[in-house]
C-alpha cells in the first residue's frame, strides 16, 4: 500500500510540475505564509505553492524589520479565500525557493484566487519568468483596474513600491 501511495504522490507532483498547465485535483490549504505562498495537501501528500503570475507585498522574516505595507492585509485576504478550504491546483512547474515550490493558479469556490488578489490590489502582476502557457492578460487588466480605483496597495500612489523592490531594499532572500 505504501509503495502505491508513493507512486500516486509522485505522479501528482509530476503532473503539477509539468510546464503545461494541468488540473491535478483537489487539495486543502492548511497554511498561508504570505499573500502569495501556501501549504496544501491531501491525507497522503503535502505541497508548497507559490501563486503564479502575482507578487504580493512582503511580510518580514526578521524581528528588527517591519513588514511591507499591505503585507499582512494580503496574507489575511488570502487566508480568508483559501485557508482550510478545498482548492483545485493548476500547476505550471516548480521553483527552487525554498523547497521546490509548485507555481500554480489556485481555484477556490469557483474563483481564480491569484486573479482575485490582483483585483483587490493586494498583489502586483509578476511580469518576468512566467511559465509557458500562462495567460497574463487578465492579470494586467485587473492590475490596471485596481490601480485606477486605488484599491489595496494602490492607494499609496507614488509611494507604492513593488514587492521585488522592497526585497531588494531590505535584503530579503525571497526571490520570485
Amino acid at each position: 500500500m505504501k509503495k502505491y501511495l508513493k507512486i500516486v504522490c509522485s505522479l501528482i507532483l509530476f503532473l503539477l510540475a509539468t510546464s503545461a498547465p494541468c488540473f491535478a485535483g483537489e487539495f486543502r490549504v492548511t497554511r498561508v505564509y504570505d499573500g502569495d505562498t501556501v501549504k496544501a495537501g491531501t491525507p497522503d501528500i503535502i505541497i508548497y505553492i507559490m501563486l503564479v503570475g502575482i507578487d504580493a507585498p512582503e511580510i518580514s522574516n526578521r524581528a528588527d524589520q517591519p513588514d511591507q505595507e499591505f503585507g499582512q492585509k494580503a496574507r489575511e485576504m488570502l487566508s480568508s479565500l483559501v485557508l482550510n478550504q478545498p482548492v483545485v491546483v493548476e500547476g505550471y512547474g516548480t521553483v527552487p525557493y525554498p523547497d521546490k515550490n509548485i507555481i500554480s493558479v489556485i481555484h477556490a469556490n469557483g474563483k481564480n484566487v491569484n486573479l482575485e488578489m490582483v483585483k483587490l490590489g493586494l498583489a502586483k502582476v509578476q511580469r518576468a519568468n512566467l511559465p509557458q502557457g500562462f495567460d497574463i492578460e487578465p492579470y494586467l487588466k485587473a492590475e490596471n483596474e485596481a490601480r485606477e480605483a486605488k484599491r489595496g496597495m494602490w492607494i499609496l500612489g507614488d509611494k507604492c513600491i513593488s514587492p521585488a523592490k522592497w526585497r531588494e531594499l531590505h535584503g530579503s532572500a525571497k526571490k520570485k
